[in-house]
């Protein structure tokens, strides 16, 4: 076997950390969403999710003055709405309105949930303690909601430059996680 050397600047199509999804925030009153890719869980109980916002987001100011967000996780219908939101700013456009999307109350938090996204997270930032440094926000999950009318449904994955592949097959193997 013969490996070539990758570009650096290309790691990131290689360690994809899960779905693509939309995070809202919402500040003086003002809902807005953004396309974010880079996300991990790093804790089961409670939830905790680290992500990456850009102080060049507008959804950055709002989610560090506010400490709350929603995580909305989109189908694979929603491709070109998620790259959309992604290739333009909130800053000077209402992007529900201009995307289509519907802002649904939550019950925790006062940004809003996506109602054409299939699962809705209502968070809350825990850690910003690598911010500064990273714009890395810990945020832990107080609520969770799915859909339960879409079985199965296809998310997306970021592979760069407006790439995106979409989930694939199921398998099961044995696991002694709970």
């Amino acid at each position: 076997m013969v490996f070539r050397q990758r570009a650096l600047s290309k790691v990131y199509q290689l360690i994809e950390p899960g779905p693509v999804v939309l995070l809202t925030t919402a500040s003086r009153g003002r809902p807005n969403v953004m396309t974010m890719s880079w996300h991990m869980m790093v804790e089961f109980e409670p939830p905790l999710i680290a992500c990456i916002v850009s102080e060049a987001n507008f959804s950055f100011a709002a989610l560090r003055s506010t400490g709350q967000a929603v995580i909305a996780i989109p189908p694979r219908s929603l491709a070109d709405t998620v790259a959309g939101i992604g290739n333009c700013s909130g800053r000077n456009s209402d992007k529900f309105e201009r995307f289509g999307l519907t802002p649904l109350p939550a019950t925790l938090v006062d940004a809003p949930l996506v109602k054409e996204c299939f699962c809705n997270l209502e968070c809350r930032v825990t850690d910003t303690s690598m911010v500064a440094r990273y714009n890395l926000f810990v945020l832990e999950v107080l609520r969770a909601w799915i859909d339960p009318a879409r079985k199965n449904p296809k998310t997306l994955h970021h592979r760069g430059y407006g790439a995106f592949a979409v989930d694939g097959a199921t398998i099961k193997t044995q696991s002694k996680m709970r």
